[in-house]
C-alpha cells in the first residue's frame, strides 16, 4: 500500500494517491469485522474529504453488523467519551489530526475509549490483509442513527470536574482569542468558553476543512494568533490543531508557551490539587520532572503515541498525563489528549492563582527544544538507529522509543515517526542556542550514515 501510513491505531495517508475509498473501506470492515458487531460511534474533523471518507467508513461498518451511530464534525476526544458514555463495541475517529489538507485518516477506538493497542490493531490489520472480512446478510446488516448531544456532553464533562470551578473563572472575565484552523474546534470551543464567562474573539472558527495555515499549532503556524492576542489587549490566546486533542498556548504578550508548555502547566496545575504519579513520553520536556520534584512525585516514561499514554496511566493509576505535543490527558474526564480539556484547566489556573498567562509561564522551569526530521524514504531505519547506539554507546542511552541519549542538563532523542515516513531528531537544553547546536549535530550525523549507506 504505497504512501499510506499503517499504525497500531489507524491508518493514514494523502487521498487519492494511498488512501482511496477501497482502503477506507476495507480498514472499516476489518474494524468491524474485529468487533463482530455492536454498536459503533464514527465522528470526523472538517477535512474536505471527510464526506467521502465518512461514507465509506459507515458502508463497510453497516456490512459487517455494526450499528453506526454518527456524531458529526467533533473533536476526536469527543468521538472517544461517546464511545464510553453511549457503550459503545468501539468507534472510529475520521481525521489526519496535524497532518496537511490533502491527507485524511482513521483512528481506531476499542470500548474503553482509548485507541486500539499493539495486540488489537495486529487483528484488524490481519482481517484486511487477509480480506477476511464479516460480511453479513441482508436482514443482519447494521442500522444508521444519529446522536446530536455529543457535544455538549463533552463540555458537561468538563464543567463538572472537580479541579474546575465555573464561577471563580468567570469572575475574571477573561479576554480570550482562540484559532480554531478552520477545523472541529469551532464546534466546541465557543460554547465551552461562553460558558465559562469569557470575552472571547475567534480566527478561523468556521469548520470549513480550507486550512488558512498549516494545521499543526506550533509557534511558527500561529502568529496571526499571536499578533491578535496583541491587537485585542487579551489575557491569554489558544490554538488548536483540526481534530482539537492538542491545545498550543500564546501569552497576553503575544508569546507562545511551546507546545511542550500545554502540558507541563497543566501538571503544575493539578499536582497542586491532588497526588498521584505523571506518565509522559518519552520525548516530553524535562520541565515535567523538575515540577514532579517540586510536588514530590513519580514520572513514568513511554513510547510516543497517546495509547502508551493511556495505558500507563490506567496501569499507575496516574494523577495526570500526556504528551509534548500539547496533548494532555485527565483519567476524571477520559483517558485521551483533550484539547478542550487543557483550555480549562489552564483558565482555571489563572483564575485560581491571579497570575497573568506571562506570569504562568516564567513561573514553569524554563527548557527549549529543537524539533527536526529528516526523510528516510525506503531506508532500513533500524540501521540507522544501530550505527547511532554504536557511536555513543558510552553515553547514558534510553531505549524506551527509538535511542534518546541523556547529559544532566540536555538531552536529544532520536526515533522513527510512527505516522509519517521520516527520523524525527528532537533536542532539549538550557538555551534555544544550545538545544539547536545539539539537534544539528545529529542531524549531521545522521545524514553521514545515511550517505555510507
Amino acid at each position: 500500500m504505497p504512501n499510506l501510513m499503517i499504525s497500531i491505531s489507524g491508518i493514514r495517508g494523502i487521498v487519492g494517491d494511498g488512501l482511496t475509498p477501497q482502503t477506507v473501506l476495507n480498514f472499516a470492515m476489518g474494524l468491524g469485522s474485529y468487533l463482530g458487531g455492536g454498536k459503533v460511534i464514527i465522528g470526523r474533523d472538517s477535512r474536505v474529504t471527510g464526506p467521502m471518507v465518512q461514507h465509506a467508513v459507515i458502508s463497510g461498518l453497516l456490512a459487517t453488523g455494526c450499528d453506526v451511530v454518527d456524531i458529526g464534525v467533533c473533536p476526536t476526544p469527543t468521538v472517544q467519551m461517546t464511545v464510553e458514555k453511549l457503550k459503545a463495541r468501539g468507534g472510529i475517529a475520521i481525521t489526519a489530526s496535524h497532518n496537511p489538507i490533502e491527507w485524511n485518516a482513521l483512528k481506531l477506538i476499542d470500548s474503553s475509549g482509548m485507541f486500539l493497542d499493539e495486540t488489537q490493531g495486529k487483528e484488524v490489520l490481519k482481517n484486511v490483509e487477509k480480506n477476511d472480512y464479516r460480511n453479513v446478510t441482508w436482514d443482519q446488516v447494521g442500522k444508521l442513527e444519529k446522536y446530536e448531544k455529543a457535544i455538549d456532553d463533552h463540555i458537561k464533562a468538563i464543567l463538572k470536574l472537580k479541579l474546575i470551578d465555573i464561577d471563580e473563572i468567570a469572575k475574571r472575565k477573561f479576554k480570550v482569542v482562540v484559532d480554531c484552523v478552520n477545523g472541529a474546534g469551532g464546534t466546541i470551543l465557543p460554547s465551552l468558553l461562553k460558558q465559562l464567562g469569557c470575552e472571547t474573539t475567534f480566527i478561523n472558527e468556521e469548520p470549513t476543512g480550507l486550512f488558512p495555515r498549516s494545521p499543526e499549532p506550533l509557534p511558527e503556524n500561529i502568529t496571526e494568533l499571536c499578533e491578535k492576542v496583541k491587537s485585542e489587549k487579551a489575557d491569554i490566546g489558544f490554538a488548536v490543531d483540526p481534530d482539537v486533542d492538542r491545545l498550543a498556548i500564546v501569552s497576553d504578550e503575544g508569546k507562545p508557551f511551546g507546545e511542550e508548555y500545554t502540558l507541563v502547566s497543566a501538571v503544575n496545575f493539578v499536582l497542586s490539587k491532588k497526588n498521584g504519579p505523571i506518565v509522559v513520553n518519552a520525548s516530553v520536556t524535562q520541565a515535567i520532572d523538575d515540577v514532579a520534584a517540586k510536588f514530590n512525585t513519580k514520572v513514568f516514561r513511554t513510547k510516543v503515541g497517546e495509547i502508551f499514554v493511556a495505558q500507563k496511566m490506567k496501569k499507575e493509576k496516574a494523577a495526570i498525563g500526556g504528551e509534548g505535543n500539547g496533548g494532555v490527558l485527565l483519567p476524571e474526564l477520559h483517558l485521551g489528549r483533550d484539547a478542550p480539556l487543557a483550555i480549562a484547566l489552564t483558565l482555571q489556573q489563572l483564575a485560581s492563582s491571579g497570575m497573568s498567562s506571562t506570569e504562568l509561564h516564567q513561573s514553569l522551569p524554563q527548557y527549549f527544544q529543537g524539533k527536526n526530521r529528516i526523510e528516510i524514504k525506503d531506508l532500513d531505519v533500524n540501521s540507522v538507529l544501530d550505527a547511532i547506539l554504536k557511536k555513543y554507546k558510552k553515553e547514558n542511552i534510553d531505549k524506551t522509543d527509538g535511542i534518546k541519549i541523556l547529559w544532566k542538563d540536555r538531552w536529544v532523542h532520536i526515533r522513527p515517526s510512527n505516522t509519517e515516513p521520516i527520523i524525527r531528531i528532537y533536542s532539549e537544553a538550557k538555551s534555544s542556542e544550545e538545544a539547536e547546536a545539539l539537534g544539528f549535530k545529529f542531524i549531521q550525523a545522521i545524514q553521514e550514515i545515511i550517505e555510507e549507506k
